[in-house]
């Protein structure tokens, strides 16, 4: 009897690995939408035995669902004020309008507002009034996009709520906003400096305007975006409470799905206030038709399926013979995952890889002496996913919406040469962050 139900296991084993790395490959290949893709791979994994419902119910992380959705909902409702366009153009006119010093607030901002909401809608802001305002200066917007899609990633590793790998470990490990604000703040102030430095010689250097163009950037009035002063008021007020709550979650035992999502519906409650209900109805759908609900139906089915092939003991088994390459050396183990992550991440999806690499890494807290002993491993993958997806065009999602931009304004982004200037870039931020992980924690 034994036997067979050794032979049932491994043969279970493998059909979840086929399944995982067909699921893989269609997400990869972009033929079919990645959302359906994961929603059918986890029906299979059902139907096919792998796992029953209520293991897969289990295998979703309804903390960064929930949090995934809050966060949508607030700048869903954010973005209406104009509160991002102002950011835009009064840091613009914070530098008098000079080429090289746009490029660097700009960058400062979408790095900023990354690090607080998520890097796909900072984008979506701040790329149209930098289009506009590279337009009026007549100077080429490419150094610009260029700087901003590697701010929006640089900025949003740094915080727990900045880039969803940050969201998925903080929520498997249970490490909070401070502990991602406190452990990668620091690299990411420094890798910051040393991405604009060569953006500075290739491009910077040679960006001139005239003086009436810049003086007619530096008669935009910031303060015609703000297109409504009171929900600003509310919206300034909510995000302030939410980062409040993240910062004290661990204190006041919540969990940070918790906090987006109280935080989402009180900012909606006071969005609303005073409207009569069909205005309120038209406004919270309007709201809700934000979220980006392929993203959010997406993780559901990833979930569900690396729970399934977690399951079946396959990415323990992966992480035992990824022990034995290096020795059982947290060292060498924290710098594979690092540079394995950065060059995986730019290559594909890094959300599939992240929820891959969480299980195995836990599966390694045996040979490190206990969870604390992992520590260095969740840093080297955040770093490593959230910084690789600056290597190519699709290595993170913030990437496609500006390519996306750049094309219907006539200054399409190219894969190849975008990717030769990117790529080498990106492994400069990884080899900084291979130092810093040295230096500070092995």
């Amino acid at each position: 009897m034994h036997g067979s139900s050794e032979v049932a296991s491994v043969g279970t084993m493998w059909l979840a690995a086929i399944l995982f790395v067909i699921t893989y490959a269609a997400i990869m290949s972009e033929k079919i939408n990645r959302a359906i893709v994961s929603l059918l791979a986890a029906g299979l994994m059902i139907l096919l035995g792998i796992l029953n419902q209520e293991a897969a119910i289990r295998g979703i992380d309804f903390n960064t669902i929930g949090l995934l959705i809050g966060m949508m909902v607030i700048v869903a409702v954010t973005r209406q004020s104009g509160v991002f366009q102002f950011m835009a153009i009064w840091s613009a006119k914070k530098v008098n309008a000079n080429p090289w010093g746009i490029l660097v607030m700009i960058s400062l901002v979408t790095a900023v507002t990354s690090a607080l909401l998520d890097n796909v809608t900072t984008v979506l802001l701040v790329v149209p009034v930098t289009l506009l305002i590279t337009e009026e200066l007549k100077v080429k917007p490419y150094p610009y996009l260029f700087a901003m899609i590697f701010a929006s990633n640089i900025g949003g590793t740094s915080t727990l709520i900045g880039d969803p790998p940050n969201i998925m470990i903080g929520s498997a490990t249970g490490l909070t906003f401070n502990d991602f604000a406190y452990h990668l703040t620091p690299v990411i102030l420094v890798i910051m400096a040393a991405t604009l430095l060569p953006i500075y010689f290739i491009w910077g250097r040679h960006l001139q305007a005239t003086s009436e163009d810049r003086q007619r950037v530096m008669q935009f009035n910031e303060y015609e975006a703000i297109s409504n002063v009171r929900l600003l008021k509310y919206c300034l007020a909510v995000i302030g409470l939410v980062i409040g709550g993240f910062v004290f979650a661990k204190l006041l035992h919540l969990e940070a799905a918790t906090v987006a999502m109280t935080g989402a519906a009180l900012l909606l409650l006071l969005a609303n206030f005073g409207h009569d209900p069909e205005h309120q109805s038209k406004h919270v759908l309007d709201a809700f038709n934000e979220v980006e609900w392929i993203t959010i139906f997406f993780f559901v089915g990833l979930f569900i399926v690396v729970h399934g092939v977690d399951g079946t003991g396959l990415l323990k088994l992966l992480a035992e013979k990824m022990m034995a390459l290096t020795g059982g050396n947290l060292t060498a183990t924290t710098m594979v995952i690092l540079w394995s992550s950065a060059i995986l991440s730019a290559i594909i999806d890094n959300i599939p890889f992240v929820a891959t690499m969480i299980p195995m890494i836990k599966a390694m807290a045996p040979a490190f002496g206990g969870s604390e002993g992992l520590m260095p491993l969740w840093w080297a993958l955040s770093l490593g996913a959230c910084l690789g997806g600056n290597g190519t065009l699709i290595g993170a999602s913030a990437n496609l919406v500006v390519a996306g931009f750049a094309e219907r304004a006539g200054q399409p982004i190219r894969f190849v040469q975008y990717t030769l200037m990117a790529f080498p870039l990106m492994l400069l931020s990884i080899a900084i962050s291979a130092v810093y992980l040295y230096w500070r924690y092995l």
